[in-house]
């Protein structure tokens, strides 16, 4: 991406949003369109603008930062960084597919990264949507949103929130209103979020449902093992082990195993 990157600020706290703004603009590659106080003016903002990165404060009079986003039309939204005092939002966060999260009081080091995040992005769905582009004859606008699949899991930690990358997860196992989730390297956390929601954030070529409670990394799959009645027994390069459904059966062995 050669043209400059085109952010909005919205925080209803003057001199927060003064530091992020006279930050950008010290930064060569970045061009603050705009600046709201509340949620309102924020949603008009970005309409107008079309700005590539909106930085929301979570807490605003009227709209909050959850709230400008379902606001704002479909295919029209721009990447989302939220800007809060708080920590307990993150997993609300990543049910939008925000980029980033960012505790106050923010520093230049942390907004730097922010920002190259979004570019590394859009750089890539550029990609993607040329790639596509030239060989289906697919809008930009129609591949952006076929593309937009999760690929990162914010995660409560004590008291810090870790991003997992979904490329370093094996297994999405799920219990009632909790999910556990396994790395390559078999650390597990628990977060409260219902399978067949996270399901549609990922990417179907690279996970896999095999059964009603679990999802799996395709990549991760070193065994399949038969079992009576046609189904698998899957085994997994951290060891884990699951048995598929008959119907996920099936599945696997037209596409899994398939040369």
């Amino acid at each position: 991406m050669n043209s400059k990157l085109r952010v909005i600020v919205a925080d209803d706290e003057r001199p927060a949003r003064s530091f992020l703004t006279n930050t950008l603009k010290t930064l060569a590659d970045v061009d603050v369109v705009g600046e709201a106080e509340n949620g309102e003016e924020a949603v008009d903002l970005i309409q107008r603008e079309r700005p590539d990165l909106a930085l929301l404060d979570l807490q605003m009079p009227g709209l909050d930062g959850f709230s400008i986003v379902q606001a704002l039309k479909k295919g029209h939204i721009p990447l989302i960084a939220f800007v809060t005092a708080h920590d307990q939002y993150a997993i609300q966060a990543f049910d939008i597919e925000a980029i980033d999260y960012l505790l106050k009081p923010v520093d230049r080091t942390r907004l730097r990264k922010t920002i190259k995040r979004a570019q590394e992005r859009l750089e890539q769905e550029d990609v993607v949507a040329g790639e596509l582009e030239a060989q289906l004859g697919i809008q930009p606008e129609e591949t952006c949103l076929q593309q937009n699949f999760l690929e990162r899991l914010p995660i409560k930690k004590k008291d810090d929130i870790i991003f997992l990358s979904v490329n370093q997860i094996a297994s999405f196992v799920s219990d009632g209103e909790l999910m556990y989730i396994t790395t390559l390297k078999k650390e597990r956390f628990t977060i409260s979020h219902r399978l067949k929601a996270l399901e549609a954030k990922l990417d179907p070529r690279r996970f896999v449902r095999l059964g009603r409670g679990t999802i799996v990394n395709v990549d991760t799959i070193s065994r399949m093992t038969n079992m009576p009645g046609g189904s698998y027994l899957v085994t997994l390069t951290n060891t884990q082990q699951f048995r598929a459904s008959r119907t996920q059966s099936r599945f696997l062995r037209h596409h899994v195993l398939k040369l």
